[in-house]
């Protein structure tokens, strides 16, 4: 059994890869993404058992209009020559797919265990992005076990108080990552 499991993980390791050209065709129901959510939240382990991972699950409307504020957002701050080849890489290759993870960590969860550990208070907030991590790297190996394809996305310095606003997330939520997901169309190099 142990060996079996090790060529599962493995050649799930090998499979997952980011993947650029994504479409909103998926033969998954849309339950089973949730269903793999809540498994990674249950089981993922964390650092004092902080639990300080939060995931916010978008599909429709509400993927669609993330990727249309990072668009925004960008329009913002780059240059107008170069926006156009940003706006196509996003529209094709993170708002065609069918959803988008976000990533956050619970400051407030972070802060309660700075105060009651003090001794190690200089590593919680490294602990949390390990912890983090480990959810992304366990969401997208089972993703890509349900033959989604993703890929990991870090514009939080940009949409993070948006992400707030629009979807009804507390303060205390830190925006960590972005993880959109789909059917690939593109096949990656080997590495």
């Amino acid at each position: 059994m142990h060996n079996i499991m090790e060529r599962n993980i493995e050649t799930l390791l090998r499979e997952r890869r980011s993947r650029y050209r994504l479409d909103a065709h998926v033969d998954v129901p849309d339950g089973r993404v949730e269903e793999l959510i809540h498994e990674t939240l249950k089981y993922v382990p964390s650092a004092f058992n902080s639990q300080s991972t939060r995931l916010v699950l978008l599909r429709d409307s509400a993927h669609r209009n993330f990727w249309e504020k990072v668009c925004e957002r960008i329009s913002e701050i780059v240059p107008r020559e170069s926006y156009e080849k940003s706006r196509k890489k996003i529209e094709t290759s993170f708002a065609s797919g069918c959803g988008t993870l976000l990533f956050y960590e619970e400051k407030a969860v972070v802060d309660e265990l700075k105060m009651k550990y003090p001794l190690y208070a200089d590593s919680f907030d490294v602990y949390s992005e390990h912890t983090s991590a480990m959810h992304q790297m366990v969401l997208w190996l089972l993703l890509a076990g349900e033959g989604l394809g993703a890929s990991l996305q870090h514009y939080q310095g940009l949409v993070e108080e948006d992400t707030k606003s629009m979807f009804g997330l507390p303060s205390s939520w830190r925006l960590i990552a972005q993880m959109p997901f789909g059917h690939a169309i593109d096949t990656p190099e080997e590495k």
